[in-house]
């Protein structure tokens, strides 16, 4: 039986996460604690401005489907890695060879998604968190692996990332939001048209519509996130939460005044707020 889920945390020295060969000893550190074993691995990297947890879907030999022990320890891993003191930024990705390629279908095919699972109380397909998720897609994201995706801030993609909603192919509906976030990010034209003829999407296509912000070599992509995970961590905390914020504020009201109204509010609030912060720390 796995293991949900266990920290390792990393203490070689920041700046060379960068490089392949210390990328290559801190997984095997990640194996020699045992995290082979977990269904979820989490890796917590020490950075100078703070910390930079990484989230790895570990069913390789199953392409990271969601069964029942899966689907429970990735939101409490995201969970546990939020609350790490002084965490600032979380990776999410995948074992090779795929990000998450949906549900089991061995639990679909033998009726064992019911709808009859407990609301986890929140909307989407990852629990909240304070600091923001970069997804670092690495291979097939598929139907409510597609929805994790989505659940993250914003997307880097792999070469070899592919992008696919099945749920009307094997009979199933999206409930992780994906009917929401997809076409806000593509277009409603091209959001009803994946989900309609299941129709998978590369990298690249997946970058023109705008589903993904950047595409990288495959070898590249975990220093990549790491790169832009770390340039979060590089700006003000508070900032960052509030912006985050904000933004979902904001996106319900679409382009209105009321949407610039809210935006002046918090942005006023925030300035009191940042004020009080440097005459306390002058």
């Amino acid at each position: 039986m796995h293991q949900l889920f266990r920290l390792h945390k990393c203490r070689c020295t920041p700046e060379l996460h960068h490089h392949p060969p210390f990328l290559t000893l801190c997984q095997m550190m990640s194996e020699l604690d045992g995290m082979r074993e977990a269904i979820v691995r989490v890796d917590i990297r020490e950075i100078a401005t703070g910390k930079i947890g990484i989230i790895t879907l570990n069913r390789p030999e199953s392409r990271n489907a969601l069964n029942a022990e899966l689907s429970a320890a990735l939101p409490a891993a995201v969970s546990q890695c939020d609350l790490e003191p002084n965490m600032r930024a979380i990776v999410l990705t995948g074992a090779d060879p795929a990000f998450c390629a949906g549900f089991d279908l061995r639990d679909v095919s033998g009726g064992e998604k019911k709808g009859e699972n407990p609301h986890p109380g929140y909307w989407g397909a990852l629990p909240p968190t304070q600091v923001p998720i970069v997804g670092a897609i690495n291979g097939a994201a598929i139907t409510g692996g597609f929805e994790i995706a989505l659940a993250c801030d914003f997307l880097i993609a792999s070469d070899k990332a592919r992008f696919a909603d099945t749920h009307a192919k094997v009979g199933m509906v999206p409930g992780w939001g994906l009917t929401i976030k997809l076409p806000q990010l593509i277009g409603t034209g091209r959001a009803r048209r994946m989900s309609l003829t299941a129709e998978m999407i590369d990298a690249h296509t997946a970058l023109d519509w705008g589903l993904v912000t950047e595409v990288v070599a495959h070898d590249y992509l975990l220093s990549r996130a790491l790169e832009i995970a770390e340039s979060i961590a590089n700006n003000h905390a508070g900032a960052v939460t509030a912006i985050r914020s904000l933004y979902d504020e904001v996106a319900r009201l679409g382009d209105s005044d009321a949407a610039y109204a809210l935006e002046n509010q918090r942005a006023r609030e925030w300035a009191k707020i940042r004020s009080q912060q440097v005459r306390g720390n002058s």
